[in-house]
């Protein structure tokens, strides 16, 4: 069975997915209709309006994202990327010991479908410019203000 509920946040709406074994899908929408929540789209919300507060820099709810295995390696890559810090795609296949990967890298990011918790917005080109984002660089940028990366190089 398929649980979801919608937040509001800062920059638009979000609507969390889960099934019995975690969540599925965190994504920006512009409207949709909550259908039936569960303890983990309601744990997911109230974690993701902590990290909005500032008060939450990981999550520790369990995730259940449909993808290749190439992709799930990407995400768990992306995962460990800290709060506040930002790595390039060459360093997310690097970290996958996969160092000619970049541009499938690059692909793996933009179809996480577990936007802010797993952190596809903390990836930048490695010239330090913001790239793109399923969600668009305004949500981007704004994410990466918040939690303070490259001390807000991109206010």
């Amino acid at each position: 069975m398929e649980y979801n509920q919608l937040m509001p946040t800062p920059i638009g709406l979000l609507e969390v997915r889960a099934n019995e074994l975690g969540v599925t899908s965190i994504a920006f929408v512009e409207a949709s209709v909550a259908t039936l929540s569960n303890e983990l789209t309601a744990l997911a919300c109230e974690q993701l309006k902590e990290y909005f507060d500032k008060q939450r820099t990981d999550f520790d709810f369990p995730l259940a994202a449909n993808g290749t295995e190439f992709q799930r390696q990407v995400w768990d890559a992306l995962v460990d990327v800290p709060y506040g810090e930002t790595v390039s795609y060459a360093a997310i296949a690097n970290a996958i010991d996969n160092p000619k990967a970049v541009r499938a890298v690059g692909a793996a990011n933009g179809k996480n479908p577990i936007a802010i918790v797993v952190p596809c917005h903390r990836v930048i080109g490695s010239n330090n410019t913001l790239t793109g984002y399923a969600g668009g660089l305004d949500r981007k940028r704004f994410l990466l203000n918040l939690e303070g990366a490259q001390q807000g190089l991109w206010d």
